[in-house]
C-alpha cells in the first residue's frame, strides 16, 4: 500500500502505543489442537484510509466461524507505524498476527527474518505467479525466505486541477496534458508557463514528492538502487541517479514552482482544500488521499494524466506474520487471503490501492475502472499501464532515515539555502542516519 500518510506525533505517543498494542497482542489465546477453538487474529495497518479490507474481513470470518479479526492502526501515520513495528519486532512482542510492511522498510527486516514466519513454509511459493516478479523479489530475503506477500504498488501518474490549468491557459484534456510533459524538464517548463499566468498558486505541492518520484524513475532506468547499492553499502554521495534527481528538483524549486509544503502535514492537507497547488505526483493510492482531503467540493475538478518518462513507483506494502504470533498458521492463511488477487481487487475498489498481482491488474474491475471524482478518469488503464513499466529499485536497510535527511536538505533549499550547500548537508546527515 500505499506509501500512506505520516502525521506528526510526539515520540511519547508512539512509544505509548507500543505498550498498549503489546498488551493487546499478548491477550491472544494460545494455539489449540482443536481447529474449532475461537481465536482472534490482529491485523496491523497504517494510514488514514487503512487498506480497504473491511469486506474481506467479513467474508473470511463468515467462511471461518472460529476466527475473529481485529484491525489496528487505521489513522496512524507511516512514520509512527514504522517506529512502532520496528520496536515490536526487535522486542519479539506486541506486533499483530498479520502486519503491513511498507516497501521502504521491508529490506531492513531482512536482517531480522528469523523473527518472521517464513511464508514459504505455508505454501507461499505456490503463489509466486500471483505477483509481479519484482514485487515477489522485494518480499523475499536474499536466501529465499518469504518475508511478506505483496499488497499494492504505487504506479505513477500526475493528478492535476483542471480549473487551475484552465485559468492559466493550459489544456485540460488528460491526453493533451500528458503531451505537455514527455520529460521532467518539460514538466518544469510547463510549470514555468503556469507560474507566469498564476501568481497566487503554485504548480506542485512539495519538492520532496517531486524528488522521490523522479528518483524512483531515474534509478529504475539506471543503477537500480538509490541510497544503498545491492551489497548494502551507502552510496548517497556516489550514485549519479540521486545527484541528478536532486539537481532536477532544485531546478524546479528555483523556478518558484513548489508550494513548500511537507507531505501529510496539516498545511499540506489544507492545500488540497484551498486549491493552492495545481499538480501532485500521484501513485494510485494518492487518489484516495486527494478525495479525502479536497472533499466533495473538488469533485470533477481533479483529473489524472500520464507522468513524464516511463515507470516510477512510490509506495506499496506487504503482509507478513511475526513469529510472536500465537496463531502463525491461521495468520499465514489470512495473509494469503488478503493478498490474493481477489483481495487486491477489493482493496482497489475500496481505497484505490493498485494491485501487485497480474491477475488482479487484468481483472475488469481494475483494468476497466474509472473514477468519477477525477472527471471519470480511466484509472485502471492509466495506473495498470504504469505498473507494467515499473522497474525494481533496491532500497537499503536504513532507506527511510537517509531519505529523510535528503528531504530535509531539499526543504532547506525551499527556504532559501543554496543547492550546493544543501547537497553537502544531505551527504553529511545522510551518512550519519545510514550508520
Amino acid at each position: 500500500m500505499i506509501v500512506t500518510p505520516r502525521r506528526r506525533r510526539i515520540a511519547a505517543a508512539a512509544l505509548a502505543s507500543v505498550a498498549v498494542f503489546a498488551a493487546t497482542a499478548c491477550g491472544n489465546d494460545s494455539d489449540s489442537a482443536d481447529p474449532n477453538e475461537p481465536i482472534t487474529l490482529i491485523v496491523d495497518v497504517f494510514g488514514d484510509q487503512g487498506f480497504g479490507y473491511e469486506a474481506l474481513y467479513e467474508q473470511y470470518q463468515a467462511d471461518n466461524p472460529n476466527i475473529k479479526i481485529q484491525e489496528r492502526g487505521k489513522g496512524l501515520g507511516l512514520g509512527d507505524y514504522n517506529t512502532r513495528l520496528t520496536q515490536q519486532i526487535t522486542a519479539g512482542a506486541g506486533a499483530g498476527d498479520v502486519v503491513a510492511i511498507e516497501e521502504g522498510t521491508i529490506v531492513q527486516f531482512y536482517a531480522q527474518a528469523d523473527k518472521f514466519v517464513n511464508l514459504a513454509d505455508h505454501g507461499a511459493n505456490e503463489l509466486k505467479g500471483n505477483f509481479l516478479p519484482w514485487k515477489w523479489e522485494q518480499g523475499s530475503t536474499p536466501d529465499g525466505k518469504v518475508l511478506g506477500l505483496g499488497t499494492d504498488v504505487g504506479s505513477m501518474a500526475i493528478c492535476y486541477r483542471t480549473d487551475l490549468f484552465q485559468a492559466a491557459g493550459l489544456p485540460i484534456d488528460r491526453e493533451e496534458v500528458a503531451k505537455l510533459w514527455p520529460t521532467w524538464d518539460a514538466f518544469i517548463e510547463t510549470g514555468t508557463k503556469f507560474a507566469a499566468a498564476d501568481n497566487k498558486n503554485k504548480f506542485v505541492d512539495a519538492a520532496t514528492n517531486f524528488f522521490n518520484v523522479v528518483l524512483s524513475q531515474v534509478a529504475g532506468a539506471g543503477t537500480g538502487y538509490t541510497y544503498y547499492d545491492k551489497s548494502n553499502k551507502l552510496v548517497l554521495d556516489t550514485n549519479p541517479d540521486v545527484k541528478d534527481s536532486f539537481d532536477l528538483t532544485t531546478k524546479m524549486i528555483q523556478a518558484g514552482l513548489s508550494n513548500n509544503l511537507q507531505s501529510f502535514s496539516n498545511e499540506w492537507n489544507a492545500g488540497f482544500k484551498n486549491a493552492t497547488f495545481a499538480t501532485i505526483a500521484c501513485p494510485a493510492w494518492m487518489t484516495g488521499v486527494i478525495k479525502g482531503q479536497a472533499g466533495d467540493a473538488a469533485a470533477g475538478k481533479w483529473d489524472i494524466a500520464k507522468a513524464p518518462g516511463n515507470g516510477g513507483n512510490w509506495g506499496g506494502s506487504f503482509l507478513g506474520v511475526p513469529k510472536s504470533s500465537k496463531h502463525q498458521k491461521e495468520a499465514a492463511e489470512l495473509a494469503k487471503f488478503l493478498s490474493s488477487a481477489k483481495g487486491q481487487v477489493e482493496a482497489f475498489k475500496k481505497v484505490g490501492n493498485l494491485p501487485s498481482s497480474p491477475q488482479a491488474l487484468s481483472d475488469p474491475a481494475v483494468s476497466a475502472a474509472t473514477n468519477d471524482y477525477f472527471n471519470n478518469a480511466p484509472t485502471g488503464t492509466i495506473f495498470a499501464a504504469g505498473a507494467t513499466e515499473l522497474k525494481p529499485v533496491y532500497l537499503g536497510p536504513k532507506n527511510q532515515a537517509v531519505r529523510t535527511a535528503v528531504e530535509n536538505a531539499l526543504r532547506a533549499v525551499e527556504q532559501g539555502q543554496e543547492p550546493g550547500a544543501a547537497w553537502q548537508d544531505a551527504i553529511k546527515n545522510g551518512a550519519a542516519a545510514g550508520k
